[in-house]
């Protein structure tokens, strides 16, 4: 009998040659977990930067509307007949969904002759709420002009 070679045209393909061997089931497994490690670990990182950005947008936007908000105040008429003074009217009309605006205003009383006369000071406090939660708060005054 006469044993020729055998030709394959893919050489990866043919018989194994010099002790090569093809991967076993367990290195094919063992390669599979390591690459669903990875997309898990990928996936928590990206899952995690995006409540990272939500919460930094919150913020930003909360941060924007009480300034504007404080800004308005201080554009508005001294209320020196409520006591406390009543910044309701002066409220922003444009608030974004889900956002809300509470204004609370106290007489200061740098003379120390009491608050039931106006000293000509107010303490404005401007607090941003996102779904019912506080997100924002911010301190400002009101002088008399």
């Amino acid at each position: 009998m006469n044993k020729r070679r055998q030709q394959v045209a893919f050489p990866a393909f043919g018989p194994a040659r010099n002790g090569e061997r093809g991967l076993t089931l367990i290195e094919i497994l063992v390669a599979l977990g390591i690459l669903a490690a990875v997309a898990v670990i990928f996936l928590i990182g990206m899952s995690t930067s995006s409540k990272a950005v939500m919460v930094s947008q919150e913020s930003v936007t909360a941060d924007s509307l009480a300034k504007s908000q404080m800004e308005r105040i201080k554009s508005w008429a001294y209320d020196a007949g409520n006591n406390p003074p009543n910044y309701e009217a002066a409220k922003l009309t444009d608030i974004p969904d889900g956002y809300d605006i509470t204004i609370s205003a106290a007489r200061l009383d740098p003379k120390g002759d009491g608050t039931d006369n106006d000293d000509g000071l107010q303490e404005i406090t401007v607090t941003v709420t996102h779904d019912g939660e506080p997100v924002f708060t911010l301190v400002g005054y009101k002088v008399k002009p």
